[in-house]
C-alpha cells in the first residue's frame, strides 16, 4: 500500500520569534520534515520584488517541489494566504472562501495530489478565524456539499492546517465527528503547538478519513524550528 507523509506548518510570513525575516530558515525548517506535501498558512507572495520575497516559489525552488497559492487577500501589495508545497505530482487544486463579513478574508485550499500511479488523495490545508463565533459560521461553510462534502472527496481527504480553537468547540466537535484525528497527547506527546519556543496553546490539527491510517506523527522541535516561526510544525505519516 502507499504511504503519505504530510506536514502542516504556520510559517509566520518567514518572520521568526526573534523577529528575523528568514525565507531559508523556513526553508531548512521544511526540508528537515522531509514530507510529500505540506500546508503552509500566512505565506506572502511579491511577484514584484526579489526572488526570496515570493515566499512559496522559493520554498518551493529550493525544496524542489510543486506549489499552489491560496490567495485569500493582499499583505502589503502581495498575494497572501495559504500554500501547498508537494514533491509528488499535483493533479488539480482549488481554493475555496470561507471569509465571514466583517472578518479578515480565510480561505480553504485543496490539491488533488497523485501519491501512486492513477490514485490520487486530496489534501486540504485551511487557515481559520480567531473568533469563536467566526469560526462556527466557517465550520458549516466548510462541511458543505461543494467543499469538504463533495462526493468525488470523501474517503481521500487529509485535512491539515491553522483551526485557531484552543478549546473543544463547534469546529472540532463537528469535524471529530466526521473525521478521524491526531491525539495531540498521544502522538504529539503535548497538546501545544503555539508560541513555538514556550507553547501554551493547541492550535494546529490533522484530520484525515478512514481510509488512512495514520503510521506515526510528531511535533517537530528542532533548534530552527524553535525560532523560525511562531508554530510549530507537525508531522505526519499515513498508510493509504
Amino acid at each position: 500500500m502507499p504511504t503519505v507523509r504530510i506536514a502542516t506548518y504556520n510559517i509566520h510570513k518567514c518572520v521568526g520569534i526573534d523577529r528575523r525575516y528568514s525565507p531559508e530558515r523556513v526553508a531548512d525548517v521544511i526540508e528537515e520534515l522531509d514530507a510529500d506535501a505540506v500546508a503552509l498558512q500566512e505565506v506572502v507572495c511579491h511577484s514584484d520584488r526579489g526572488h526570496r520575497d515570493h515566499q512559496a516559489g522559493f520554498l518551493a525552488s529550493r525544496l524542489g517541489m510543486n506549489f499552489r497559492l491560496g490567495e485569500n487577500r493582499k499583505h502589503q501589495g502581495g498575494d497572501y494566504g495559504n500554500v501547498i508545497l508537494s514533491r509528488l505530482p499535483i493533479v488539480s487544486s482549488q481554493n475555496h472562501d470561507i471569509s465571514i463579513r466583517h472578518r479578515e478574508p480565510r480561505g480553504c485550499l485543496r490539491a488533488e495530489i497523485e501519491i501512486a500511479a492513477g490514485r490520487t488523495f486530496h489534501f486540504v490545508n485551511l487557515h481559520m478565524g480567531t473568533s469563536y463565533f467566526e469560526r462556527r459560521q466557517q465550520v458549516r461553510k466548510l462541511l458543505a456539499r461543494r467543499v469538504l462534502e463533495d462526493p468525488k472527496l470523501v474517503g481521500k481527504r487529509i485535512i491539515a492546517g491553522d483551526f485557531n480553537e484552543w478549546v473543544n468547540g463547534m469546529t472540532t466537535r463537528l469535524f471529530k465527528s466526521k473525521f478521524n484525528s491526531l491525539d495531540p497527547k498521544e502522538h504529539l506527546g503535548t497538546m501545544r503547538t503555539f508560541p513555538g519556543l514556550l507553547p501554551m496553546l493547541h492550535l494546529d490539527d490533522v484530520y484525515f478519513d478512514s481510509g488512512f491510517t495514520l503510521l506515526e506523527a510528531s511535533l517537530h522541535k528542532s533548534k530552527k524550528a524553535l525560532v523560525a516561526s511562531d508554530h510549530l510544525p507537525i508531522v505526519a505519516e499515513f498508510e493509504f
